[in-house]
């Protein structure tokens, strides 16, 4: 559907990575004196931009159901085919952001479980799916799944990998995927991230998979629940929550894989940060889309070195607070060392670095009280 030049929703347009841009040369501009010197400034030019499909409904109808579909046009690119959602028929999503009700009590996330004493895991958190049913497609359940299967491979298991898909979490990759939860659920994911970064010793690699759509500012939208067309603030991630969730996070490694748009402003601010110093940001290639970036990772093995699997793409893809990220990739996904002399052999680094490891008892508590004298002092 497309005017003037316009369309919509791009074709083939799946990465931005900048709103804007400044266009050098010597076009109109306004000028600027500054130090005795006239400098030149140019107006801002739209570089990239994704536009969401408008909700057009019918005013009578309560439920806002969409009524702009595609339509195939000899002469034009096919439309394209929106993943089928399986819907459980509950109303779950629909009453955590706008309901508080016995009706609407879903089983809560059992965050509980996921931190144990003496014991440190690996944990994963996967968030997938598009913002709304139209834009939903079968590469997003396809990047889950592909990362869900890297992750079994590298040692992860499956009770410490929460994926969150779409609105009822609802997707074909779930029979292997095991539970998948509605991306409406922003409180258990970010409840979540508290768990597993407030505990100590609860995580040694804690990876971030995201893959969902984002708006110029960074902001990840999660689902269009309540079907207004408004990304309201439970609808929506802002870059700012995110990083208040993994601010001075307990977890030995934090990697965050951003497989979306907009990731700049989000690599700014970790750049400029003083409370990410082991959060790594792994971006996409700006050029890629699709699952291309799950693809990639996809091929990590158990034994490969992050720091070796990504130099083909270039050591600029990945950002870090401490300016570290060379020192964070040296390991395993698992976290095993790359160089060990002799080398560890496949049964010992699953042993040592897969999955969970047991903690001496002597090590948890000088950790717990290492924690309580700050506490105590103020």
């Amino acid at each position: 559907m497309c005017g003037s030049y316009e369309c919509l929703t791009p074709a083939q347009r799946s990465r931005c990575e900048n709103q804007l841009k400044r266009r050098p040369g010597r076009s109109k501009g306004w000028s600027q004196r500054s130090a005795g010197r006239v400098r030149r400034e140019e107006p801002p030019v739209g570089l990239c931009e994704i536009h969401f499909l408008p909700l057009v409904v019918v005013a009578q109808d309560p439920k806002h159901p969409q009524k702009l579909h595609c339509m195939d046009l000899h002469g034009f690119s096919p439309c394209p085919r929106p993943l089928p959602l399986i819907s459980s028929g509950s109303t779950a999503a629909y009453c955590e952001l706008n309901k508080n009700t016995r009706r609407c009590h879903r089983q809560q996330l059992p965050m509980h479980k996921s931190c144990r004493m003496y014991q440190t895991c690996d944990h994963a958190v996967l968030i997938t799916g598009g913002w709304q049913e139209q834009v939903t497609y079968p590469h997003h359940a396809h990047n889950l799944l592909l990362f869900y299967q890297m992750l079994r491979r590298n040692g992860f298991r499956q009770e410490h990998i929460k994926a969150f898909f779409a609105s009822e979490g609802q997707t074909p990759a779930a029979t292997e995927v095991g539970d998948v939860h509605p991306a409406t659920e922003k409180v258990a994911i970010r409840s979540h991230l508290a768990l597993v970064c407030r505990s100590l010793h609860c995580a040694d690699s804690l990876v971030l998979y995201l893959n969902s759509p984002a708006v110029s500012d960074g902001t990840i939208l999660l689902w269009d629940a309540n079907h207004n067309g408004i990304a309201d603030p439970k609808e929506r991630y802002p870059i700012s929550e995110l990083l208040a969730d993994l601010e001075s996070c307990n977890a030995r490694r934090v990697l965050l894989f951003l497989d979306q748009s907009y990731p700049e402003p989000l690599a700014k601010k970790l750049r400029a940060s003083r409370r990410h110093a082991n959060v790594v940001l792994v971006r996409g290639i700006a050029a890629s889309g699709g699952s291309a970036f799950a693809e990639f990772w996809a091929g990590l093995q158990p034994d490969q070195c992050l720091l070796q699997h990504i130099l083909p793409v270039g050591p600029w893809s990945a950002v870090s607070a401490s300016g570290a990220s060379a020192q964070l990739l040296n390991v395993t996904l698992a976290g095993a060392p790359c160089h060990s002399v002799p080398p560890l052999g496949e049964e010992e680094r699953q042993r040592r670095y897969h999955g969970c490891q047991n903690l001496p008892t002597m090590l948890w508590y000088q950790s717990r009280q290492q924690q309580q004298r700050p506490q105590e002092d103020d």
